[in-house]
C-alpha cells in the first residue's frame, strides 16, 4: 500500500459559514475524517502547512509548500495538498518550476462547496487526488479536479462556481478518473534522474492588461518597481503604434534596463504569434521582447518568478524562458 502526505493549506475545501463569510477553519484531519474510504485506498498522514483562504496564496507560500515536499520527499509515494481554487493554477505553475524532474505524484485539488456542505465536490474531488497520488503511471505536479488530472502548468480557473471549474489551456487532459478507476491519456516515462528543488522567487513580475487607448506612460512608471513585465496583448498580440510612436520607446527602456518583457494575449486559447501582424512585428523586434505561445499567464508569471534570481542576462533570460518545463512550452512553438 502506498504512503501518501496530505499538505493542507486551506481553501474552500476546509471552510465552514462565519459572519463575514466562508473562511478556512477546518484541520487537515478533519477534512480526512469526512471521507473514509480513503483508509482502504493508501497509508496517509497529514500535515497542517497553512489554513488560508487562497486569495491570501503568495510566493513566500509557494516556497514553504515546496519546502515541505523537499523536507519530505524520500519517505512518501506520493503527495496530495488541499488548496483553494482562486490561486490554485498560479500555485501548480509555480510549484511546477519549483518542484523540477519529480517521478511522484505531487496533486493539488480542493473544492467549490466545502466538505461539510451536502452538495460538495470535496469527497469525491480528494478521493480523486489520493487515487492520482498513488497511481504508477503519474508523476510531477498535476491539479486533480471533477474528475480531470490537469497539468500544472496548463491549468486554468475558468468558471467561478460550477464543479467542472478548471480547464487544460491548449494542452489535453494528462488522464481521467470514473468510478474509482484512471483513464490514462497520456503516458510518459517517468524521470530517471533525482528531482530538483529551487528555493528562490523574484516576485517583482507586473501584468499589465491594455485596454483601447492605454497611455504607454504606465510602463514607465512600473519600470523603477518591477524586474520583468507581462504585456496581455489583443488576439495573437501587439503593441499599439500609435502616431507617436510612445509604446515603443517605453518598451525600449524596459530593454537598456535590461528588463524583460513578455507579450501574451487575453484570449484564452490558442496562444500568441507575433509575427502575423505589423503590430506584433515591430514589437517582436525589439531587444528584450518574449511572447508566451500558448502558455498561461499563470505559468509565465511563476516561470520569471523562477528565472530572475538565477540571471540578468538577457540572453539567458531568453534561453531559460523559451526551454520547456512541464509542457508550458508545445514542441511547435
Amino acid at each position: 500500500m502506498k504512503r501518501i502526505l496530505l499538505i493542507a493549506t486551506g481553501g474552500t475545501i476546509a471552510s465552514r459559514p462565519t459572519v463575514d463569510g466562508l473562511a478556512p477553519q477546518l484541520c487537515a484531519q478533519d477534512i480526512l475524517d469526512c471521507v473514509p474510504s480513503l483508509a482502504s485506498l493508501c497509508r496517509i498522514d497529514a500535515l497542517q502547512l497553512m489554513n488560508i483562504d487562497s486569495t491570501n496564496m503568495a510566493p513566500d507560500c509557494w516556497l514553504r509548500i515546496a519546502a515541505c515536499v523537499r523536507e519530505h520527499y524520500d519517505a512518501y509515494d506520493g503527495f496530495v495538498i488541499t488548496h483553494g481554487t482562486d490561486t490554485m493554477a498560479y500555485t501548480a505553475s509555480a510549484l511546477s518550476y519549483l518542484i523540477q524532474n519529480s517521478a511522484k505524484p505531487i496533486v493539488l485539488t480542493g473544492s467549490q462547496k466545502s466538505i461539510y456542505d451536502p452538495e460538495t465536490d470535496a469527497r469525491r474531488n480528494l478521493f480523486d487526488a489520493f487515487l492520482a497520488a498513488q497511481d504508477d503511471a503519474l508523476f510531477g505536479v498535476l491539479v486533480v479536479f471533477d474528475g480531470r488530472v490537469i497539468c500544472g502548468t496548463r491549468t486554468r480557473k475558468t468558471r467561478t462556481k460550477s464543479m467542472n471549474a478548471f480547464s487544460s489551456i491548449d494542452y489535453p487532459d494528462v488522464a481521467l478518473l470514473r468510478e474509482g478507476r484512471i483513464l490514462h491519456y497520456i503516458r510518459e516515462d517517468k524521470p530517471q534522474t533525482p528531482p530538483v528543488f529551487c528555493g528562490r522567487l523574484n516576485t517583482r513580475v507586473f501584468v499589465l492588461r491594455l485596454i483601447p487607448g492605454m497611455n504607454p506612460d504606465v510602463l514607465h512608471i512600473l519600470l523603477s518597481r518591477y524586474d520583468a513585465l507581462v504585456i496581455e496583448s489583443f488576439g495573437v498580440g501587439g503593441l499599439p503604434c500609435y502616431e507617436q510612436e510612445d509604446f515603443l520607446a517605453a518598451v525600449h527602456a524596459w530593454s537598456d534596463a535590461g528588463k524583460p518583457i513578455v507579450i501574451t494575449t487575453q484570449v484564452p486559447h490558442e496562444g500568441s504569434d507575433l509575427g502575423v501582424y505589423q503590430v506584433g512585428a515591430r514589437a517582436a523586434e525589439l531587444p528584450g521582447i518574449l511572447q508566451a505561445h500558448t502558455m498561461t499567464v499563470e505559468s509565465v508569471v511563476a516561470k520569471l518568478m523562477w528565472i530572475l534570481p538565477q540571471t540578468n542576462d538577457a540572453a539567458q533570460i531568453k534561453r531559460l524562458f523559451y526551454t520547456p518545463i512541464a509542457h508550458d512550452l508545445l514542441r511547435f512553438e
